[in-house]
């Protein structure tokens, strides 16, 4: 009956429930996300998935769930590391799965105010395909942005790969529309408002634990006209963070400053290397940086401009002064070049890694400068200890590498990629005791939990160490007059 009651509101091809449509919309794409789908394991698979095509779709099929007592998923691409998108029905008999795909229409480009309102089903490139044919542009490259949408980049609070001159999440949101079991709650938009707390905060990073983004409107760039993205050297980590915080504090326009520790440089070296035979120019190149006196901790940085040329080509000359005080080897702009080519390859590595018995995962945080290399060196070493414990054999080990993608002022966003031996038959577990050494050790080491992954089931357990007792207090209250029944992505964001 309830599903008839569902096909009679949105017609029988947009309620789904055969085997295909239920495990694709199962999980996301974390490591312990492969891990079960490999596995075969779709116990969380949803009821049923539905398919609505516009805000008013989502508000009624909402106020018939909560009706019901049937909990409610929403899935934008599906990308989420974190168990964003698990389809879990915590304590309902029943869950669905809301797929956004077929709202994706752009409203309106206001190329005066320089904003534009789309439908939050919308994927990255279909939107920014659309603003740069008005010579606009959000700007919002994470490296999920082939497969991700505009709600969900909204409802994890994510930051794009360019968010030193295009901003996160919080800095181009203008308003939304958020669908609850209450009705719609308008954040509206202006350009700056002192009415009171702005609801767009109860928005960002909601995980659709209080709502489902139905539609938003975004601040927009001009379409840069140049760009300039460059390698240096630096002699380590530390020359280059300390190269980053000086170019931040002094405000120069970078769009991304992205340096690799040592073992990240060393692997991405070797892995640009695959396939290639070593000749002269390779002895040449070891020997020129033998002699400049970059050794085995020698990190390298890819430094990005976007803009008008003057403004592009002033940048970076005004950062590779900075980079030069402190020690770096200037590479090129092809080091620059191959990054940008590349930059959305990464996690198409994970699976051919995983049939050879390899493990990868990937974690981030953030911290104040002052507290950067103690967070860092603690993770480092919680993942190393914890991926040795793991091990499906004595000796065994892990790698850890590490860069900074996200700077601010008073601080920098710290992002871990770490491979480890595969222990066959008791991987969840494997996986597990290596998330909660790295998530304790970031914790008690003052950093947050999530810069821009979200919180989702993963991040769980330690979220309510960072907010508090009163800051969970006060998103339960939250959660209570937008979805009293607490139907929303059950087993998310709220412990």
């Amino acid at each position: 009956d309830t599903r008839a009651d569902l096909v009679a509101m949105l017609g029988p091809d947009r309620v789904r429930d055969d085997s295909y449509e239920r495990a694709f919309h199962a999980l996301g794409r974390s490591y312990h996300d492969l891990l079960r789908l490999r596995a075969g394991d779709l116990s969380v698979a949803p009821d049923a998935v539905l398919y609505p095509r516009g805000g008013d779709e989502v508000l009624s099929l909402l106020r018939f769930a909560s009706d019901y007592d049937i909990a409610v998923v929403p899935y934008g691409g599906g990308t989420s590391v974190v168990g964003g998108v698990t389809a879990s029905g915590g304590n309902f008999a029943a869950v669905v799965t809301l797929d956004l795909s077929g709202m994706d229409r752009v409203i309106d480009i206001d190329t005066t105010s320089r904003t534009a309102t789309a439908e939050a089903g919308i994927y990255g490139p279909a939107l920014e395909s659309a603003l740069q044919a008005k010579g606009v542009t959000l700007g919002h490259y994470p490296q999920s942005f082939e497969f991700s949408t505009l709600g969900g980049w909204i409802a994890h609070r994510g930051a794009g790969q360019g968010s030193s001159r295009y901003g996160r999440a919080e800095d181009w949101l203008v308003g939304a529309k958020l669908a609850t079991p209450q009705g719609i709650l308008d954040t509206n938009g202006f350009p700056g408002s002192s009415a009171g707390p702005q609801l767009n905060d109860i928005v960002l990073g909601s995980e659709g634990v209080f709502g489902i983004v139905t539609e938003a409107t975004v601040r927009l760039h001009l379409a840069p006209t140049a760009r300039d993205y460059r390698g240096y050297l630096f002699p380590d980590f530390a020359s280059g963070s300390a190269a980053i915080r000086a170019a931040v504090q002094d405000e120069l326009p970078a769009t991304m400053l992205r340096l690799s520790d040592a073992d990240e440089t060393r692997f991405y070296r070797a892995f640009g290397a695959i396939g290639k035979k070593r000749g002269l120019k390779d002895q040449v190149a070891d020997y020129v940086l033998k002699s400049r006196g970059f050794d085995a901790n020698a990190s390298a940085l890819i430094a990005g401009f976007e803009g008008d040329a003057s403004t592009v080509s002033s940048s970076q000359k005004h950062f590779g002064a900075i980079a030069k005080k402190f020690g770096a080897m200037a590479l090129g702009e092809g080091q620059g070049k191959r990054w940008l080519e590349g930059r959305f390859h990464g996690p198409y590595l994970r699976e051919p890694m995983m049939d050879r018995g390899i493990g990868v995962d990937t974690l981030e945080t953030a911290t104040s400068w002052s507290k950067i290399d103690t967070l860092r060196d603690a993770v480092r070493t919680a993942l190393d200890a914890a991926m040795r414990e793991t091990a499906p054999s004595p000796g065994a080990h892990g790698v850890v590498m590490s860069h900074v993608s996200h700077s601010y002022p008073d601080g920098a966003s710290l992002y871990f990629t770490y491979f480890f031996p595969r222990a066959l038959g008791s991987e969840i577990a494997q996986w597990q005791a290596i998330k909660r050494a790295a998530s304790d050790a970031i914790v008690a080491n003052g950093g947050t939990v999530s810069h821009h992954h979200g919180v989702g089931e993963d991040h769980l357990p330690w979220i309510a160490q960072e907010k508090g007792p009163l800051g969970i207090a006060v998103l339960r209250a939250i959660k209570s007059a937008l979805d009293p029944k607490g139907i929303l992505n059950p087993g998310k964001l709220l412990p």
